[in-house]
């Protein structure tokens, strides 16, 4: 193991991001901060270091306990970081619809279906 390791990677290799270029984009976006203060994708990790990373569904506030490389399975790669997010923060925020969803057809889109097909000719009979 090389003595630097690029925070891309790390998050790539404890599974937070999916794929390493997903990490990346992340990190340029300023969603992934050490202490209060952004970081560069290419910056050293060092064990020790309490990173606050921003997801689409929960936030993470993790502490670096071990150095991994390589991308190995959840039960391993939860070995590498200690979890110091609060108990309100773990729950998954679940997306809100932007628009109300009735189950009708909206009108004058696509054509009926064969329900209301079935309706409409039983009320004009």
């Amino acid at each position: 193991m090389s003595d630097k390791l690029r925070i891309d990677r790390y998050l790539w290799a404890i599974r937070m991001f999916k794929t390493r270029s997903q990490a990346t984009s992340a990190i340029d976006d300023g969603k992934v901060k050490l202490g209060e203060s952004n970081i560069k994708p290419a910056r050293a990790v060092n064990v020790g270091d309490r990173y606050h990373i921003r997801g689409e569904s929960r936030n993470w506030d993790i502490e670096v306990t071990a150095l991994i490389e390589n991308r190995v399975g959840y039960p391993e790669a939860i070995k590498c970081y200690t979890d110091h997010t609060p108990e309100e923060e773990r729950v998954p925020r679940q997306k809100i619809a932007e628009s109300f969803y009735t189950g009708k057809r909206l009108s004058k889109t696509g054509k009926p279906t064969k329900k209301q097909r079935r309706d409409r000719t039983e009320f004009l009979d």
